[in-house]
């Protein structure tokens, strides 16, 4: 399928590595422009139609930044995609969560969303369209404990703002959807400091006893594996497609089955 995203101009933020870096090559794969942001971007080196560009998407003036040099090189921008976020799991309950994480994880996985979107709705307003994709998470709605209490919060005020953005600007031709990954296979979960190994190490066991172990607590996943980040960016790319010209306001759930309920 022709997915019609040769010659469009995206920009992907968090796209050094992990579902970002997926995003990023599957849109150039599909003949897109791709102005990707990273802090690092080593991992962006030598993809055809992709320009790497390093910075700090959390000062509060970068994301603006950004989409003004996407603009300046290609004079528009027609899909986005907010991927950046991080999470720091908290063990030792909601009380031991601070004001102070929790403005850390809306900054990473809320504010930086907020101002590209801010800053690229103004020049699609301009153009007469867009696509934007935030990449939310399962847990926007969905928490077994309270060890990502923060993040789920900052991530649910993003699927929130997907939802009042838009109605006000649908009828502009601009399209701003969800997808909510369910577990990922990147160093997030699976890399060193990542979900699996900071458990482990609360627990006492290893890594791998430790994921399989979150992961029952779950209910388990039917599908008997973790979403490739490739997966992810399936969804996405199909998502920023004019092919599906008439989908906006939704959340697209991706977890294997993780979630139960509708």
């Amino acid at each position: 399928m022709d997915l019609e995203l040769i010659g469009k101009v995206a920009v992907v933020t968090g796209a050094g590595a992990g579902i970002g870096l997926a995003i990023t090559e599957a849109l150039a794969d599909e003949g897109a422009q791709v102005v990707a942001a990273s802090r690092r971007t080593e991992g962006l080196d030598g993809l055809d139609r992709v320009t790497g560009v390093a910075g700090d998407l959390a000062d509060p003036e970068a994301p603006a930044r950004l989409v003004e040099k996407a603009v300046a090189d290609h004079g528009r921008i027609d899909v986005l995609v907010n991927n950046v976020g991080a999470v720091r799991l908290r063990l030792d309950g909601c009380l031991a969560v601070t004001d102070e994480d929790f403005q850390w994880a809306m900054d990473l996985n809320f504010f930086i969303a907020l101002r590209a979107t801010r800053a690229a709705l103004a020049t699609m307003v301009e153009s007469g369209g867009g696509a934007i994709v935030n990449v939310a998470s399962v847990n926007a709605f969905y928490h077994p404990d309270t060890a990502v209490v923060d993040y789920g919060a900052a991530k649910a005020a993003l699927v929130n703002l997907t939802k009042a953005l838009s109605q006000e600007f649908g009828p502009r031709g601009i399209r701003i959807n969800d997808v909510s990954p369910g577990p990922v296979e990147t160093d997030l979960w699976l890399g060193d400091h990542g979900v699996a190994e900071t458990v482990a190490g609360a627990t006492g066991t290893d890594a791998a006893t430790a994921r399989e172990q979150i992961i029952a607590g779950m209910g388990g996943i039917p599908s008997g594996r973790f979403t490739k980040p490739e997966e992810v960016a399936t969804l996405v790319c199909l998502l920023a497609s004019p092919r599906s010209g008439n989908v906006t306001r939704a959340n697209f759930v991706i977890d294997g089955g993780l979630i139960k309920t509708t």
